[in-house]
């Protein structure tokens, strides 16, 4: 375990509240909130088995996630700042979306927690208001940075889809709205699962002026084990999904303009049973199945354009955040000692412009 005598940046948590905020399971916890068990039971009854698959357990999603919950996380780690990114906002149509910048904005992020240095909001550039949007977001927030918006749908239809079409990367109308995020120079988080890589290579060739980084490393679901229907079954399927994956990640670090997040890689779509198995995966269990990952990501993309992103509360429920930052922090030493300052807090400071 690593002691690092430096302020982390976190560039990739989520905050939400479903109890006072537009939330997919706000009528479910304003009626079962004070009952988990019945409130598990009926979003499992209204939620796909695909979205339930994805991820894992249902408590970390119904419970208000605020920077108190993320400061009791955290542990004796020290975060400088923190980066929040768009959280499936259940007001999402149009000018809607703004809704949850003004909601981040207004939350106690300060010293008494942890300080706010970006928002990465959703906006959809298929929409004729797009650059509308983009200008109510800065000014909802000074620290309006960029947008994500969700691309990931896999192959295997069994896998929960986050987007309404499977290239929508591609799409000529998202194209020409993305024009506006480049003219504007603000930041782009992709995020696809890895038998879309190339959906992001061409994204990053057509705006090689435009910051664009890839959530997640990729999200190369089924590849620790069964997801969907066909996905991850065999050791020989997920040696392919692994040797596909490195292929496209190599590929993609050769555009310059693309950063990619050490995050998401305790999400149960990437196979992981730990949530079945009622427990937290330890140190040596993440060290042991991000190690591979992580040295080929740093090996292809360099130490100046990968950083470290919690994504909680996504992960939680696969391992504890401390769990994650000394499996992580040791992965990175292990492939160079001198580059942790650097993953950790120097690369997001950048990118970001924090």
């Amino acid at each position: 375990m690593q002691q690092l005598d430096f302020a982390i940046i976190d560039a990739h948590i989520h905050q939400w509240d479903p109890y006072n905020t537009p939330h997919a399971a706000a009528l479910a916890v304003k009626l079962l909130g004070k009952h988990p068990y019945w409130l598990d039971k009926f979003v499992r009854l209204v939620k796909s088995d695909d979205l339930i698959e994805t991820v894992g357990l249902t408590n970390h999603i119904t419970a208000p996630y605020l920077p108190e919950n993320y400061m009791q996380d955290i542990g004796h780690y020290q975060v400088e700042q923190v980066v929040h990114v768009e959280a499936s906002w259940h007001k999402n149509k149009g000018k809607g979306v703004i809704g949850e910048t003004k909601f981040i904005e207004s939350l106690p992020f300060n010293l008494g927690t942890v300080k706010l240095g970006g928002i990465v909001a959703t906006a959809d550039p298929r929409d004729s208001n797009f650059k509308k949007i983009l200008q109510l977001h800065q000014k909802a927030s000074p620290r309006f940075k960029g947008i994500r918006k969700m691309a990931a749908v896999h192959e295997d239809t069994d896998i929960h889809a986050w987007a309404d079409e499977p290239h929508l990367y591609l799409n000529k109308k998202f194209l020409k709205g993305f024009e506006a995020l480049a003219k504007n120079k603000l930041t782009f988080d992709a995020w696809v699962y890895s038998t879309q890589l190339s959906d992001v290579i061409a994204l990053a060739k057509q705006f090689p002026e435009t910051s664009i980084v890839l959530d997640h490393f990729g999200t190369p679901a089924g590849l620790f084990g069964q997801v969907g229907t066909l996905t991850g079954m065999t050791k020989i399927a997920r040696e392919n999904i692994l040797i596909r994956w490195q292929d496209d990640i190599a590929e993609l670090a050769l555009c310059p303009n693309v950063y990619t997040k050490m995050s998401g890689l305790l999400m149960p779509v990437l196979g992981h049973q730990f949530h079945k198995q009622d427990r937290l995966a330890s140190k040596q269990e993440i060290y042991d199945l991000a190690m591979p990952l992580i040295s080929h990501v740093l090996n292809c993309f360099g130490t100046y354009r990968v950083m470290f992103a919690s994504n909680f509360p996504m992960d939680r429920v696969s391992s504890s955040l401390v769990n994650i930052i000394d499996a992580f922090s040791d992965a990175v030493v292990a492939y160079d000692p001198n580059a942790l300052q650097q993953v950790f807090h120097h690369n997001a400071k950048q990118f970001y412009q924090l």
